[in-house]
Order: structure tokens, then sequence, then C-alpha cells
């Protein structure tokens, strides 16, 4: 089945604000959430499809990317979410105990309250940024990269305890995960301090990690730049970011990309661009010259005789990699008009203008006329 539109999901117009797509998700949330409709399959796809579109549309770089460029401007960007794990929830439905608004909402059907029950969260997400060569950019490129992360403590397999020792039920919470407090009639649950909603202890730590169960290590990877990648593109490396507490899975590693700029040549779409001089015999009487694309190829390049100043030439295929097909060159020939003449040249521009009736008086060309240029 396609994948119907954003903004069609949520039930928005494309200007809606932040808080109008926020509002039109919480309603959708609280409808169709599996755990409201056990067993309701098309209540679960209807709820990831909304989860997906309010991901996209309420990150201002997505929703512009989608905007700009539908799907295929996305792709990838949107994560699979574990609906029970999905982090937005604790901003869409206003902060607070997010454990206790959803015992309100459903009843005490979520799992976040009891200690085994309740999801495990992952490891962050990381960030890097990478400067890469305008010529990478477009032809793709693979780049090694260093990095630290938090992975797993090698001595105590990421548990966190000494050998020998292991965990205990929290005194605290009993095992729960979480605390209550009573105010009048009703019940607030905040997470467990002592033991940080994991709902046991550790009796013994590790004296690696001193019972974190994590490390930082310093990590080599090698990623692959895909072909026409533009400046401000990220790049989603699943699983690459801090390894979770306790096994839970790793974070992302998202690659910003910069490229910088070339000497020579510029990039329109999936079209480049540069300049050539001509001399004025050469744009006059027209000429072939020889040319260097992007990657070093050498090709000819015809002049037309009577090229004027700024006059673009197009060479088919030379531009950005385009999926099956790739962009155009564009040459921009510029007529190189010489500062200083020797005085036999002085002696034939002058037969010339004399020759082609020029004279030194002002003309005036109609604006219409530039235009058409």
């Amino acid at each position: 089945m396609a994948k119907r539109d954003y903004y069609e999901v949520l039930g928005v117009q494309k200007n809606a604000s932040k808080d109008e797509i926020k509002k039109a998700y919480r309603k959708l949330a609280v409808q169709y959430h599996p755990d409201r409709n056990p067993g309701d399959k098309a209540a679960e796809e209807k709820f990831k499809e909304a989860t997906e579109a309010y991901e996209i549309l309420c990150d201002d770089q997505k929703k512009a990317a989608y905007d700009q460029f539908g799907f295929a401007g996305v792709e990838g960007m949107a994560g699979q979410h574990d609906f029970r794990n999905f982090q937005g929830f604790e901003d869409i439905f206003g902060g607070g105990d997010f454990s206790s608004i959803f015992e309100n909402l459903f009843g005490g059907a979520f799992g976040f309250g009891g200690g085994h029950g309740r999801s495990q969260r992952g490891g962050a997400s990381l960030r890097y940024d990478i400067e890469i060569s305008f010529k990478d950019a477009i032809y793709g490129a693979k780049v090694e990269i260093q990095y630290t992360r938090n992975e797993r403590c090698q001595t105590c397999n990421g548990s966190g305890a000494a050998s020998g020792s292991g965990r205990k039920t929290c005194a605290t919470c009993h095992g729960t995960g979480e605390v209550r407090h009573s105010q009048g009639f009703f019940s607030l649950a905040s997470t467990c301090p002592a033991c940080r909603g994991e709902g046991s202890t550790i009796e013994k730590p590790c004296p690696e990690c001193h019972g974190v169960g994590l490390q930082k290590k310093r990590q080599k990877l090698a990623i692959t730049i895909p072909p026409g990648i533009e400046s401000g593109a990220r790049l989603s490396l699943r699983g690459q970011g801090d390894a979770g507490p306790n096994g839970a899975p790793s974070g992302d590693l998202i690659v910003f990309v910069h490229v910088r700029s070339h000497e020579f040549f510029e990039r329109q779409d999936g079209n480049l661009y540069c300049a050539v001089p001509a001399s004025i015999p050469q744009a006059a009487l027209g000429a072939e010259i020889v040319v260097a694309t992007l990657d070093g190829k050498k090709i000819k390049l015809k002049i037309p005789a009577g090229t004027q100043n700024g006059k673009l030439l197009r060479v088919r295929g030379e531009g950005v990699p385009l999926g099956r097909g790739k962009g155009d060159l564009y040459i921009k020939i510029m007529v190189k008009i010489p500062e200083k003449l020797s005085r036999r040249g002085r002696e034939l521009l002058e037969e010339f203008s004399k020759t082609e009736g020029e004279n030194s008086e002002p003309s005036f060309i109609p604006l219409s006329e530039l235009a058409r240029d």
C-alpha cells in the first residue's frame, strides 16, 4: 500500500503550526495506541503511521526536506519506534510524570510503572560533523572517522557488578522501579532515586567501570559518502552511538556532512558550472578548446563563431550523479580582453574597426534587445 501524505495522516494543513501538529498527533495517539486497542492490527498500523508523520513534521529540518522533496527527501530519517519507548510522548503530553499521565489516559494498561514490565531506554545517539571535498560530495567516497562512545564494560560484560556478585532488589521501591506519593485523591508516581527505575541495585560495583557497566572507548569507523550528497545532509548509522545500560540497544551515530567549496566548480541541483576564458579571436571566429571536467577527464569543447561573453555551453552527462543518470556540465565562456596591446595588435584592431564600419560615437541598444540576450 502506498504511503499517505504526512499532512493527510495527521489531518493538518501544510502551513500548520507546531502546536497544531502536536495537538493532531496527540489525538490520534490516544485513539489508536495498541494498549488501548489490544489485538487490533489496523489500529496499531494507524498509530505507527501517525507517529512517523509526527516525527518528520515536528522537526524543522526534516519537515523542510519533506516539503521540498516528498518521501525521497526524508528516506531513512523516520525511525522505527517501539511505541512503548517513543520518547516524544513526554513532550507531546505536556511533560510532568509520564507514567501517571498515561495511567489516567489508559487505565494503567501501560507498563511504565512496574519494574520488569517497563521498557528499557537505549543508549544515546551521538553527533559527528565531517567536512568533505567538493569532488567527494559529487562522486561519493569512503571515509574513516574516529570518535569516542560508551561501550559495554568488558570486565563485567555491562552488568556493572563485580565478579562473583550480582544485583539485589531495591530496598526503596521493592523492585517496582518507582515510588508513589499520595496527594488527596491522586497517587503520583516518580522514578525511584535509589535504583534509577531499574528495580534493583548492585551488591558490589565493578572496579573497572564503578558500577556503570559502560566505558569510554575510541572508535574507528569507515563510512560511505553517497554520490551527489549536499552540504547539510545527515547520515544515520544505526547502533553506532552509545551502548545502552544493562544490555539495552545502542543509540545511533548521526553524521552531519559539510562540503568544502571548489576553486573552479559550483553546483546547482544536479548540474555543475564552471567558467573558461576565451580570446577575442576564439570567440569571434570560433574554436575548439580542451576543458578538464571535475573528475580530471579531458573533453573537447567547440566554441561557436560569434560567441558572446557569458555564453553558457552545455556538456551533457558530466554533472552530478542522479540515480540512474547524471546532470549536465555548463561552461561559461568569459571573453578575455587584453589589458595591453602591442603596436601591431592595436593596428589590426583599428583596421578591423574601420573594416566593420565601427566608430567612436556612443550607440544605444533598446532594453528589450538586452533582455533578449
